[in-house]
């Protein structure tokens, strides 16, 4: 397991700038958080959900990481990460705070690879919703977990992470290819910075904000 430089500051200077000034013996959740929510990442093989979470949590991020060996050859497709020297074998796990340090969002990533489902279907029950990384170099990679959640009815904002030299499609295009609902949200994020995955957490909980409240004026009537 990797662990990365962590932060409980609360102050948005958490990440890369914060983890020098980070205290290591600061674990609990702080006293305001009055809510808490799991959230997902899913997402293909070598999307950048392990990064994600590690650009945002405000505790040192868990990796269940394991070195790829020749038995993924031909298994799985490195042509877009061909420096990726590490997968995710079980889960990333990253906490953040959000609302003025109210609202603690737990983050479980998902591996990527399909022979993950079941540990897919274990880590995704009981999530309020899922943040699904697409890559436009392989859009088709992102199928397997949006069909799981759409089975499951865990609703789910998209992120483009928006590697170098990928190509760029319009958002019409990008929601027929990804077979979107008008109502899902589409935006595009950098993993590696911070500000870019906080933006789109963001508008994942907006969406999941609106999504509960019109259920629950649904179920009024």
């Amino acid at each position: 397991m990797d662990f990365a430089p962590w932060s409980d500051r609360t102050d948005g200077s958490a990440g890369a700038e914060g983890a020098d000034r980070a205290d290591p013996s600061v674990t609990y959740v702080p006293a305001t958080v009055t809510r808490s929510a799991k959230i997902v990442v899913a997402g293909g093989f070598g999307v950048g959900k392990t990064t994600l979470i590690g650009s945002v949590s405000e505790v040192r991020p868990l990796r269940m990481e394991e070195p790829i060996t020749q038995a993924s050859a031909g298994v799985d497709d490195l042509r877009g990460t061909p420096h990726k020297t590490t997968t995710t074998v079980a889960m990333d796990f990253g906490r953040i705070h959000m609302a003025g340090g109210r609202i603690a969002l737990y983050l479980f990533g998902l591996p990527g690879q399909s022979r993950f489902q079941p540990l897919w279907e274990d880590l995704a029950e009981g999530a309020l919703g899922c943040l699904v990384l697409a890559d436009t170099r392989d859009l088709d990679a992102s199928h397997d977990a949006l069909g799981l959640l759409d089975s499951a009815g865990i609703p789910y904002a998209v992120a483009i992470n928006t590697f170098p030299g990928a190509p760029s499609y319009p958002e019409a295009e990008l929601r027929e290819a990804l077979a979107l609902e008008p109502q899902t949200p589409l935006t595009h994020c950098d993993a590696r910075d911070r500000t870019s995955s906080l933006h789109a957490l963001i508008t994942l909980t907006e969406y999941l904000t609106e999504h509960r409240s019109a259920a629950l004026l649904e179920s009024r009537r």
